[in-house]
């Protein structure tokens, strides 16, 4: 390949995450919703029956499917079938940011407002146990508790020691990483949602 053909496409490239086909992409709505007090965010508590974490706290979300055109459609169309609501009940979504998990998942998030009561949700038992809000300012005057979770390298059988440098007893790094847990009225949201969310409040907080 020539020299210019090499800048060519450098200059026509829209730059990605390395990788980015083996991850497993999904999308997440921060659902807001206005009320007396401030405005609250609702959080769902996934069903006792769930493969998956059931009991954990969440926000809609899940795997972007070939059906959606964008990501976005993915955290819109997630959490209309699980909360039970219509396109006309989730307005002003728009992108926040994305993450990377240690598991190799991409996380798309948005944030809209449910323009619904609580009360008026009929989230789908099969997916959600409950659903409960949140006031925003609680996690604006509340700052998580920190702990910490530690990842090793462990080689499998047969690695190829023998090809890199030092072998056996090359220096892999461990990772640590913070994990946030927040706890409102006797429910814990830790974890990826947590996670999320403590970016979100520093955001607003800026």
């Amino acid at each position: 390949m020539k020299r210019k053909d090499i800048i060519r496409k450098l200059n026509e490239h829209t730059p990605t995450i390395i990788g980015n086909k083996v991850l497993n992409h999904y999308s997440i709505l921060l659902p807001l919703i206005q009320k007396k007090d401030g405005v609250h965010l609702l959080f769902e508590v996934r069903s006792l029956n769930m493969r998956r974490q059931p009991g954990e706290i969440c926000f809609p979300g899940g795997r972007v499917d070939a059906q959606d055109e964008h990501p976005r459609d993915a955290a819109v169309r997630e959490a209309k079938e699980e909360l039970g609501i219509t396109d006309e009940e989730i307005t002003e979504v728009s992108p926040f940011d994305y993450m990377l998990s240690p598991f190799g998942m991409m996380v798309n998030t948005y944030v809209g407002f449910l323009n619904c009561s609580d009360v008026n949700i009929e989230p789908n038992p099969s997916e959600v146990e409950e659903v409960f809000t949140v006031p925003l300012s609680f996690f604006k005057n509340t700052p998580p508790k920190i702990h910490y979770v530690n990842f090793e390298v462990k080689p499998e059988d047969g690695f190829p020691f023998h090809l890199i440098a030092n072998g056996e007893d090359y220096q892999w790094q461990t990772r640590k990483i913070e994990e946030y847990f927040y706890v409102y009225e006797g429910k814990v949201i830790w974890g990826l949602t947590a996670r999320i969310l403590h970016a979100f409040v520093e955001f607003i907080e800026k």
